[in-house]
């Protein structure tokens, strides 16, 4: 799949769209790089981890959290019944709703289906 979103950030990035991440994101992201190959990570080690989140954070704007994503996040979760993991997922689109991000990039298309108001778009499809 890192073909497919390697090539949808470049497409995006040639159609002039503005690409950002959240806190959330970078968050997400140092868990997976630095959690064991076996282990279904990527078994970076803290230093190339650290190298990979600056190089990200000079890609993508990030949006930092703000005290009003809780407020909607709560509202999300209450609205949607969400329970579990999926909370991970309210709270994304709680941060797109407070910093007015329409669009949506992932592969868990499928996740983010019960959200009205966003676009949610296979990185594959572009």
């Amino acid at each position: 799949m890192h073909v497919d979103a390697l090539n949808a950030v470049v497409g995006l990035r040639r159609k002039g769209e503005d690409l950002c991440v959240v806190p959330q994101n970078l968050i997400e992201f140092w868990a997976v790089a630095t959690r064991p190959l076996a282990a279904n990570g990527l078994g970076l080690t803290v230093e190339e981890a650290s190298a990979e989140l600056t190089r990200i954070k000079r890609l993508f704007k990030v949006h930092l959290d703000l005290p009003e994503i809780f407020s909607e996040w709560e509202a999300l979760v209450s609205q949607h019944r969400v329970v579990g993991r999926p909370t991970h997922d309210a709270r994304l689109v709680a941060a797109m709703g407070v910093h007015n991000v329409a669009d949506l990039l992932t592969f868990n298309v499928a996740d983010f289906k019960r959200y009205a108001g966003i676009s949610v778009i296979d990185p594959s499809t572009i």
